[in-house]
């Protein structure tokens, strides 16, 4: 039966006499703010707690030495992110950065021991990274590599879910691709035995500049 006469059906079966128009109703956000003093300790305790590991730099050179002590013997990918090459990253021995070919993106991420990325936004309250994927913040890049790490600004820490979408209400219309990380990949499917780096990396860093 085609579509539209099973549709029609139904409307006749409930005694409507043409097609219905539903009207969404308005968004409603209500979300706890919380102070921007207070969020970095909020949002690295909710890390801390899922395993994940953070570091208060107090200068963009003091985040390219942390990174630089977290990938000593390792290889990495870097993103393109605007940040990590004010920090110096993308320069650090063993880095390779600057890459937009997605097949010699996939076969450096799949070859390297560290991805480093930035992001759009983080949320406090869960300790989330928000990706936007896009040219500058390719997406395999934090899901493929075992070790992440994360390099964002002070400013761009939200109080939480609600603060996001106020913030950038159509996230759509910037990127097919948003995705929220909340500390190492992690599952507990088989028997509920606890396991890290099934579906993603097992470790996990966050800098804040």
């Amino acid at each position: 039966m085609p579509r539209e006469e099973m549709l029609a059906n139904i409307r006749a079966a409930l005694g409507c006499a043409s097609r219905a128009t539903a009207t969404a109703p308005p968004v409603y956000l209500r979300g706890s703010r919380i102070p921007r003093g207070e969020r970095i300790a909020v949002f690295f305790d909710c890390i801390q707690r899922l395993s994940g590991k953070t570091h208060r730099a107090s200068s963009p050179s003091d985040a390219c030495a942390y990174v630089a002590a977290v990938l000593e013997g390792r290889t990495a990918v870097a993103s393109n992110a605007a940040l990590l090459d004010e920090c110096g990253i993308t320069r650090l021995p063993r880095v390779a950065s600057g890459v937009y070919e997605r097949p010699r993106l996939r076969e450096l991420c799949a070859s390297s021991d560290a991805g480093i990325t930035s992001a759009d936004f983080a949320l406090a309250d869960t300790g989330s990274l928000v990706m936007i994927s896009s040219p500058r913040e390719a997406r395999m890049i934090s899901l493929l590599p075992p070790l992440h790490l994360a390099v964002v600004s002070e400013q761009s820490i939200l109080s939480g879910l609600d603060e996001l979408f106020e913030t950038l209400p159509h996230p759509a219309g910037q990127s097919s691709s948003m995705v929220l990380i909340t500390g190492p990949s992690r599952t507990a499917d088989i028997e509920q035995i606890l396991v890290r780096g099934v579906h993603g990396p097992g470790e996990i860093h966050v800098v804040v500049v």
